[in-house]
């Protein structure tokens, strides 16, 4: 377990403030951002690379930030995705004018707010790509490798990104070498015990005595396959054999190859096992350039470790070879560079200040707003052990935590705002997101400000304004997703809802009466998604142990479904009927 924190929801800050203290000579803390770049750059002229994901890793991701890897990282929240604000603010502190390359492990959240923040980036005229890592071979068949999730292999396709942009190349072939590192980067785990969350007494997992779980994932996602314990020996040939199923086409002989502990398993027992696997590989006529022991791709305190291999081509091993100097990596030597140095500023923060006119009508509206916020967070705040504990049957957990960490920001946000019920809403949206993170994060931050968009600041809010505002917020939300009815996502509540909400208004039922019955549906469409197996998100892999339990998302969109429903009942829009349909 995690035995060193004070307040278990401040222990990623903390953390930053600890490195940078600790490592200036190699970052800077880029202010209102939750990471680092270069102490050193940006560079001008330079592709800047920017790496990040949920807290938990180290040195993934502020330790591999320096010369010859990463110009600047993103943390989010343990195991949480960073927000798209987080993203945004970074990436501009870390630009140096010739681009920005973003690059993550493959997961949900990460892939929604690295793109959010990559339009953003762009509509400022910063040319932004993006190459996500699939490295995982548990995570998904070889002909569905564009869902496999990203794990130790990531700081493989990293390194040769780095040394590709330290280089001088140009942001579209930078892009291009790491999508090639990516798809000829390969890792298999095992895990013989589950990790702990700061301030928590039980892991997320456990792995019985006598037993271990390959296909771990590194956010505490549990294996795919358990067998009972086998000596070193087995261990190493169920890794390799693993990795060289899918061997690339080309037969390649030489291999980058990481053995790499996930936070406590000891570095002696790694080697003991890397005295196997290098036999095993040498039998197979294969020359490991270059290999690192160690931890690389951590997840706080698991016990277990990952086999990755990167078949090299000459311009990945050059990459690979390259010098680094970074707080936790070094390679050779890196000679200074000659480039400019070229601080930018990070952005302050997108509050507006300004005060936006709004009709008396929308001020009123906002006062009901600000209830609903309200409901919410009680009801999530009741809720939030239990959203964890059905998050955990398949997933990292953090849905319960993730939820309360928002909603107080909406919150917040809201009480703090005098505008109108657009403004107010989309104020408490983005709150929402930027602090809770994560796939429920963005989503529920897209969701609230899309209702307050709709909502405008100036019209009266009656039941058809309402109506309108939730179907098109939804619509929104769907495209955002990707995902649709039967995924076992939150969608699999808010849609019945919607349609029920429309099929009760158009009968003739007031928004109150109409909202109390969708709400029944709602409620029981969440609990059905026990029966559903996950079609997408972190749970997919895991979709057997899902089987039985409800989806959290969708649990707590039936919750909140419920007590916003109690407040728009009290409300002028909650007594009038509208035909919708």
């Amino acid at each position: 377990m995690t035995y060193i924190f004070d307040d278990p929801a401040n222990f990623k800050n903390q953390v930053i403030d600890g490195f940078a203290a600790a490592y200036a000579r190699y970052v800077e803390r880029v202010p209102n951002a939750a990471g680092f770049v270069r102490s050193n750059g940006p560079i001008a002229g330079k592709v800047s690379l920017v790496v990040g994901g949920g807290s938990g890793h180290y040195p993934s991701y502020a330790g591999i930030v320096g010369r010859g890897f990463a110009d600047g990282c993103v943390m989010g929240d343990v195991f949480t995705s960073p927000s798209t604000e987080q993203i945004y603010r970074i990436s501009k502190a870390a630009n140096g004018g010739a681009g920005v390359l973003l690059s993550f492990g493959n997961y949900a959240g990460d892939r929604l707010n690295f793109a959010a923040a990559q339009e953003r980036l762009i509509a400022e005229g910063i040319d932004t790509k993006i190459v996500y890592v699939t490295d995982d071979i548990a995570s998904a068949k070889p002909d569905e490798k564009d869902l496999r999730r990203g794990i130790a292999g990531t700081f493989a396709v990293y390194k040769c990104g780095g040394a590709a942009a330290d280089a001088g190349k140009s942001l579209e072939e930078v892009a291009r070498i790491m999508q090639l590192a990516n798809d000829r980067t390969y890792s298999f785990g095992v895990a013989f015990e589950g990790c702990t969350f700061p301030g928590q007494k039980e892991p997320l997992f456990h792995v019985e005595p006598g037993r271990m779980e390959f296909g771990l994932g590194i956010h505490g996602e549990p294996g795919v396959k358990s067998t009972d314990w086998m000596p070193a020996k087995d261990l190493a040939k169920n890794l390799v054999d693993a990795i060289l199923a899918e061997r690339p086409a080309d037969n390649s002989k030489r291999a980058a190859v990481i053995l790499n502990g996930l936070g406590a398993t000891k570095y002696e027992e790694l080697f003991l096992l890397y005295s196997h696997v290098s036999v095993l590989l040498e039998a197979e006529g294969i020359t490991v350039v270059l290999p690192e022991i160690g931890e690389l791709v951590t997840s706080l305190d698991m016990a277990g470790c990952s086999l990755s291999v990167m078949w090299l081509d000459p311009t990945l091993e050059e990459l690979w070879s390259s010098p680094a100097d970074t707080a936790s990596f070094r390679r050779g030597n890196v000679a200074p560079s000659k480039a400019p140095h070229k601080r930018i500023e990070a952005a302050a923060g997108t509050t507006s200040t300004e005060p936006i006119l709004a009709s008396e009508h929308s001020h009123r509206a906002a006062v009901v707003a600000r209830e609903a916020l309200i409901a919410m967070e009680k009801v999530l705040v009741s809720n939030e052990d239990h959203l964890g504990k059905l998050d955990a049957i398949a997933g990292d957990g953090d849905h319960g935590v993730g939820m309360v960490r928002g909603i107080h920001a909406a919150v917040a946000e809201a009480k703090a705002n005098t505008g109108g019920v657009g403004h107010v809403m989309v104020a408490a949206g983005n709150a929402f997101g930027d602090r809770a993170g994560g796939t429920s994060g963005i989503l529920w931050g897209i969701f609230i400000s899309a209702i307050g968009n709709a909502l405008g600041n100036t019209e009266k809010v009656d039941a058809e304004k309402l109506y309108g505002a939730l179907e098109l917020a939804t619509e929104t939300l769907v495209n955002k997703s990707k995902a649709k009815l039967g995924d076992k996502t939150m969608l699999d509540t808010l849609l019945p809802f919607i349609d029920s909400l429309d099929e009760e208004l158009g009968n003739g039922k007031n928004m109150a009466e109409a909202w109390k019955h969708a709400s029944e549906i709602a409620q029981k469409c969440a609990d059905a998604t026990a029966a559903l197996s996950p079609k997408i998100g972190r749970a997919r892999p895991l979709a057997e142990r899902s089987v039985g339990t409800p989806d959290p998302g969708a649990v707590s969109m039936a919750l909140i479904i419920k007590v916003v429903g109690d407040v728009i009942s009290k409300a002028d829009c909650g007594s009038q009927s509208v035909k919708v349909n």
